[in-house]
C-alpha cells in the first residue's frame, strides 16, 4: 500500500467520525507522545515484547505522526529525508560507524 493510499484512508477515517475538530497540532503531538509511551511499555519488563502488541502501538504512533504532518501541510516522506540529510552531515560514516557517541563529542 502506497503512502498516498494510507493518508487517504486516514483522512477518510477521521472525516467519517468528524474527528478533525480534535486534531490540532498540539493534540496530535500529545497523542504521539502518549502512544510512544505505550509502545515503550511493551518493553518495560521484557525485551522480547509481544510482536502483535508492538505492532499495534507502533501503528498508533505512526498514525498520529502522519496526521500531524498532514495537518501541518508537510510531506512526511520529505520531512524524514530532509532530516536524514542533516543527520548525515552531523554523523559522517568515518566518524560515526560503529559508535554511539554524540556528534559534538567527536574528536577531530
Amino acid at each position: 500500500m502506497a503512502k498516498d493510499e494510507v493518508l487517504r484512508e486516514l483522512r477518510e477515517f477521521v472525516r467519517e467520525r468528524d474527528w478533525a475538530q480534535f486534531h490540532s497540532p498540539e493534540n496530535l503531538a500529545k497523542s504521539i507522545s502518549i502512544e510512544a509511551g505505550e509502545l515503550l511499555e511493551c518493553f518495560q519488563w521484557n525485551a522480547n515484547a509481544d510482536r502483535s502488541e508492538v505492532q499495534d502501538e507502533l501503528a498508533d504512533v505512526l498514525t498520529y505522526c502522519f496526521l500531524l504532518a498532514d495537518t501541518l501541510g508537510l510531506d512526511s516522506d520529505q520531512v524524514v529525508l530532509d532530516k536524514l540529510a542533516r543527520t548525515r552531515e552531523k554523523y559522517p560514516v568515518e566518524k560515526a560507524k560503529g559508535r554511539s557517541t554524540k556528534y559534538d563529542a567527536y574528536e577531530d
